[in-house]
């Protein structure tokens, strides 16, 4: 059941201890952050302000892993909208599909809810071209 502060509570199923486990939004979010980080071909999460607050924050190392996952959670049910810069060449179906597979996973294992949706934004694709033409400019 969700509680007043956004999260949601799970009764204890296992061993001789009762009681309830409130998972926060917050973590349902981070852990999906960190699934779609690993996946292969994703450069990055969330749009062009979150990744500029985001490289702020990196560079303070205070990373925020949330940054482009927006989750609903309800009782036993979760809703997760990620939003990703994918590296070129990359096939953006693949890298879409498995960035859910990814979510999906440790929605079901981790966090034990059932997974509604995975929506998945590519916004931009990084081309390592840009990179190589950002040092060289910033040389100068």
């Amino acid at each position: 059941m969700a509680n007043a502060a956004g999260g949601i509570q799970v009764q204890a199923t296992q061993g001789p201890a009762t009681g309830k486990t409130t998972i926060e939004d917050g973590v349902v979010a981070k852990i999906a952050g960190i699934a779609a980080r690993e996946v292969p071909g994703v450069y990055a999460l969330g749009g062009g302000a979150a990744r500029v607050v985001g490289a702020i924050r990196d560079a303070l190392n205070t990373t925020d892993l949330s940054q482009g996952i927006t989750v609903e959670v309800g009782e036993t049910q979760v809703a997760v909208d990620v939003t990703i810069v994918a590296e070129y060449p990359v096939a953006l179906q693949k890298v879409a599909d498995d960035v859910r597979t990814a979510i999906h996973g440790v929605m079901v294992e981790l966090v034990g809810m059932e997974v509604v949706e995975i929506n998945v934004t590519i916004n931009d694709v990084h081309i390592p071209a840009d990179d190589a033409d950002d040092a060289a400019s910033s040389r100068i």
